[in-house]
């Protein structure tokens, strides 16, 4: 499985060092260099092997924004800041998170996964699991192959997981939800502390539920910290953009 390469890119030591504790606490992302400017950053960047930064935005030399629209090739980011007023112009670079200062480590795991989704949907061709169309799932002591495409939902359910598929009985397994996630496609989305959906298996969707297949019994409800993954997962797919 690819690791993602990683820029942290900020002026504080102290942030810088705390970044570092963060990513080792991570199996998917790769810390290649913490910079504390952007000049220092940029050798990085040339060498075209960086696939995400973690970008200051408010830095004496060159504000962090005016630093990413000078790339002419820029990987994925997530903006980390101080200052809440910056969050708008985020979105405009399509950022994969903001992170508002001081956050913590939980706030740090959110973004690293929605940075491992984004990239996932990115290199879809480069996914062993869109590739072999399958994943083994371990239940008790025996490995059971399950379609990824058959997966309804996954349910957390305390340390293990309850995985709900089409024509199956729910499989039993003894892994968490991120580490499920983390070898799942673009196509599944957590929307909810307990809850992984197979997003091309919904019928409906508001912000307060999802309704899965055609009778409806499946009603997955939407976390409130999980709405904004939902609606940017929904403006990538959506037949009508705003």
């Amino acid at each position: 499985m690819n690791r993602i390469k990683c820029l942290v890119i900020d002026d504080e030591p102290i942030a810088l060092k705390k970044m570092e504790t963060y990513f080792m606490k991570s199996t998917r992302l790769e810390l290649v260099a913490l910079c504390e400017s952007p000049v220092e950053a940029l050798p990085y960047l040339h060498t075209g092997r960086i696939d995400a930064m973690f970008l200051d935005i408010n830095m004496p030399d060159i504000n962090g924004i005016d630093f990413l629209s000078s790339l002419p090739h820029p990987p994925l980011v997530v903006f980390t800041t101080a200052y809440s007023e910056y969050a708008v112009e985020s979105y405009r670079w399509e950022a994969v998170d903001y992170l508002l200062k001081p956050f913590d480590l939980a706030a740090f795991q959110r973004a690293a996964l929605r940075l491992i989704r984004r990239f996932e949907t990115k290199h879809l061709n480069e996914s062993p699991t869109v590739e072999t169309g399958s994943i083994y799932v371990k239940v008790d002591y025996r490995y059971v192959n399950v379609r990824v495409d058959d997966i309804l939902f996954i349910k957390g359910m305390n340390e293990y997981v309850q995985i709900v598929s089409r024509g199956r009985r729910p499989l039993m397994s003894h892994v968490s939800m991120r580490q499920i996630l983390e070898r799942l496609p673009g196509q599944f989305l957590q929307v909810h502390r307990s809850y992984i959906v197979n997003m091309t298996m919904t019928r409906e969707i508001d912000r307060m539920s999802i309704i899965i297949d055609d009778d409806g019994n499946n009603r997955i409800p939407v976390g409130d910290n999980y709405r904004k993954d939902l609606q940017e997962y929904l403006q990538h797919h959506s037949l009508i953009r705003k």
